[in-house]
């Protein structure tokens, strides 16, 4: 198993407000359409259902990740089933004050040794970029 964190990025939320933003993920479809053109754009093409979230690459086609665990209010984990190989994501959120969060994202994907080298810096990528996200979307 191989495992990608984000850096970790700060939300100007209380860590149980933020976590109960999750409770329903539609909540981020709206502040997502709410976010200038050049923001969005960054993103990429993201979806927001109740219970997942579904992001759209080139290389991959759309992956979706479905939320298989709450365990309030520190962590929430996104399991897929669309995914060729055992994938998860998990999203750490830490009281930093008690204004304030730190949210962490980690994937977790089991890749052949080979194809660490290829597959690797994307999926850091993608870490980090769900982590800004996150960042993003709650703070607005």
């Amino acid at each position: 198993m191989s495992r990608y964190e984000s850096k970790p990025v700060t939300v100007q939320k209380p860590v149980d407000d933020l976590f109960d933003r999750f409770a329903d993920l539609t909540f981020f479809e709206s502040k997502l359409q709410q976010l200038p053109e050049e923001q969005r754009a960054k993103l990429g093409e993201v979806h927001f259902t109740a219970d997942s979230i579904a992001i759209v690459t080139p290389q991959v086609g759309e992956l979706k990740f479905s939320v298989i665990e709450r365990s309030r209010p520190n962590k929430i984990v996104f399991g897929s089933q669309s995914s060729p190989i055992p994938l998860n994501m998990s999203v750490f959120f830490a009281e930093e004050t008690p204004t304030s969060t730190t949210v962490t994202t980690v994937i977790d994907v089991e890749i052949p040794a080979m194809l660490r080298p290829f597959v690797g810096p994307k999926l850091q990528q993608a870490a980090e970029k769900f982590g800004e996200m996150i960042s993003n979307l709650s703070n607005s």
